[in-house]
């Protein structure tokens, strides 16, 4: 090719960047969900009753074989305490090791805003920027569900787990 075909080149025939992928792992509640977005939108979704000690890493590995993931994003809470740190411990290895960035959101931003499970009929509620825990006599049903997008996702450049421990 000569350096005038090439000047010609039109940027319609470069190949196309490889697509961004990451993954969004909500691991506070039952069932586990596990979204997989490429350039922000959802494209797939892994749900499981299974306890997140079981299935967690089986289905990230899974994904990590099929997919380039760029970044991990995990509910740190609150929510789960076991569910949290195993999420946790799994994604600070794989930051660590396969240098793909592990970042956190509130479970809150997952659910509507909606009381999350603590323990007992404790829950936790956002009362504005402060997570407090609550009493319901009755059970409170607030689902989580995964974004269609992730672009308006607030997440916390932090990842370490957001511990609140209810007074007992």
């Amino acid at each position: 090719m000569t350096l005038w075909q090439l000047k010609s080149y039109r940027v319609d025939h470069l190949p196309n960047p490889s697509p961004k992928y990451e993954l969004l792992i909500l691991s506070i509640s039952s069932p586990l969900l596990i979204g997989l977005y490429e350039d922000d939108r959802l494209i797939k979704t892994v749900s499981s009753e299974l306890k997140t000690s079981e299935i967690l890493l089986p289905l990230i590995s899974e994904t990590l074989d099929k997919y380039d993931i760029a970044r991990m994003i995990y509910t740190r809470g609150p929510g789960s305490y076991m569910a949290i740190k195993l999420t946790y411990i799994i994604l600070k290895t794989i930051e660590i090791t396969r240098g793909i960035k592990c970042v956190g959101c509130s479970g809150f931003a997952l659910n509507g805003g909606q009381p999350i499970k603590a323990v007992g009929n404790l829950y936790f509620i956002k009362e504005k920027e402060t997570i407090i825990t609550k009493k319901y006599e009755q059970p409170v049903d607030a689902n989580f569900a995964l974004p269609q997008s992730i672009h308006d996702l607030e997440l916390d450049e932090e990842s370490t787990p957001e511990y609140i421990l209810p007074a007992v």
